[in-house]
C-alpha cells in the first residue's frame, strides 16, 4: 500500500492531536474528580434549570440562581451543622471510655460462662476503640483539608455554574464528536439516561431522603447523639444492599435495655413502616422500573468507585460499569461496523441548504 503525503498529514494530525490530549490530561488530573463533579450536579439539578429558565430567559441569571441555591442549601446546613458534629464525636470518644462493656454482655447473656464475657469484653471493647480512633482521625484530616476542600469546590461551582448555561452548546458539541450512526445513538442515549438517573435519583438522592427520615425519627424519639447517628444512616441508606436499619436497630436494642419498653416499640413501628418503605415508594416516581440497575451493579460500581475515586466514586463507579456494560449489550445485539457512522449523515444544517 503507497504511503502518500495525504495519509503522512492525517497521521500527524493524529500525533499532534494524542499529544495534545495527553498534556491536556496531565493538566487537569487534579481537579478531574471535581469537574466530573460539577457536571453529574449540573445533570442532577438540570430539571431546576430548566423551570427557572421559563421564567426567566437570561440563561445566566438562571444558572446563577439555582447556583446560588445550592450553595445556600449546602453551606448554610454546614455552618450549623458543623459545630454540633464535632461535638458530638468528642462525646462519643469520651462515652467509649467509660462505657462498661462487660455489664452490658453480662445483661444481655446472662446465663454465659465467664471465659466468653471477657473473649466478648475485649473484642467489643478493641471495636469501639478503634472506631472512636477512626472517627477523630477523620475529623482532623477533615479540619487540615478544608483549604484544599474549599478550593475543589470553586472548581466544581465553576463547572456546574456553565455547564448549566451552556448544556445546549455543550450537547451540540458531544453530537458531534459522537461517532456513532444517529439510530444506535438515540438508543444508547436513552439507555445512558436512564442508568444516570438510577444511580443519580434512585440510588443517590433516594439514600439521602431516606437517611433523613430515620434522623427525623431520632430527633423525635430524643436518640441520643441523633445528628451523628443521622449522618450514619444517609451513609448507609446510599449503598446498596446496607442500609439504615444498620443504625436504628442497634437504637432500638438500646431503648430495650434502656428500659424505654413503649419508647422503643414506637420508635420500631416507626423505621419498619415509614423508613424502610420510603425508598422504595420514592423510586416509583423518581426512576422508572425499566432504568433500574441490579443492585449487585451499584453495590461492586460504590466500592470500586470509592477506592479508586474517593466519595465522588459512589456515582462515578456504578456509572462507569453500567456504561460498560450498555456499550458491551449493544455489541452483542448489533456489529461492531454497525454502531459507528459509515458515512457523512445529513446534519440540520445540511437539510437547511436542501
Amino acid at each position: 500500500m503507497e504511503f502518500t503525503d495525504k495519509d503522512f498529514r492525517r497521521l500527524a494530525v493524529l500525533f499532534l492531536l494524542l499529544a495534545l490530549a495527553i498534556l491536556v490530561f496531565v493538566l487537569i488530573r487534579p481537579i478531574v474528580l471535581s469537574i466530573l463533579a460539577g457536571l453529574i450536579l449540573a445533570y442532577a439539578l438540570f430539571p431546576v434549570y430548566k423551570i427557572i429558565s421559563k421564567k426567566i430567559k437570561n440563561k445566566t441569571l438562571a444558572a446563577s440562581l439555582v447556583c446560588l441555591l445550592v450553595i445556600i442549601l449546602i453551606v448554610v446546613p454546614i455552618y450549623f451543622i458543623a459545630p454540633i458534629m464535632i461535638d458530638q464525636i468528642f462525646e462519643l470518644f469520651k462515652y467509649s471510655q467509660t462505657l462498661n462493656i462487660q455489664g452490658f454482655i453480662r445483661s444481655v447473656f446472662p446465663s454465659a460462662q465467664e471465659p466468653f464475657i471477657v473473649q466478648m469484653t475485649t473484642t467489643f471493647g478493641s471495636l469501639s476503640s478503634q472506631i472512636s480512633s477512626a472517627s477523630l482521625n477523620f475529623l482532623v484530616s477533615f479540619l487540615l483539608e478544608i483549604p484544599t476542600l474549599l478550593f475543589h469546590l470553586v472548581i466544581v461551582a465553576f463547572v456546574f455554574f456553565y455547564a448549566l448555561r451552556d448544556s445546549d452548546r455543550l450537547a451540540n458539541f458531544m453530537d458531534a464528536l459522537s461517532p456513532l450512526n444517529k439510530v444506535q445513538e438515540k438508543k444508547l442515549v436513552q439507555q445512558f439516561k436512564g442508568i444516570t438517573n438510577s444511580v443519580v435519583y434512585g440510588q443517590i438522592l433516594v439514600g439521602l431522603v431516606q437517611g433523613i427520615t430515620a434522623g427525623i425519627g431520632f430527633f423525635v424519639f430524643g436518640i441520643p447523639n441523633a445528628l451523628l447517628l443521622t449522618v450514619f444512616a444517609v451513609v448507609l441508606s446510599v449503598i446498596p444492599i446496607l442500609g439504615p436499619f444498620l443504625v436504628w436497630i442497634p437504637v432500638v436494642i438500646y431503648l430495650f435495655i434502656k428500659g424505654s419498653t413503649t419508647l422503643g416499640i414506637i420508635f420500631l413501628i416507626y423505621n419498619i413502616t415509614i423508613v424502610s418503605n420510603i425508598d422504595n415508594l420514592l423510586r416509583l416516581y423518581l426512576v422508572s422500573r425499566k432504568t433500574n440497575l441490579s443492585q449487585v451493579i451499584v453495590l461492586i460500581g460504590m466500592v470500586g468507585g470509592l477506592f479508586i475515586f474517593g466519595i465522588i466514586g459512589l456515582i462515578l463507579g456504578p456509572l462507569i460499569l453500567a456504561y460498560f456494560i450498555t456499550f458491551l449489550n449493544a455489541y452483542k445485539e448489533n456489529t461492531l461496523s454497525s454502531l459507528f457512522k459509515t458515512e457523512k449523515e445529513p446534519t440540520e444544517q445540511d437539510d437547511k441548504q436542501t
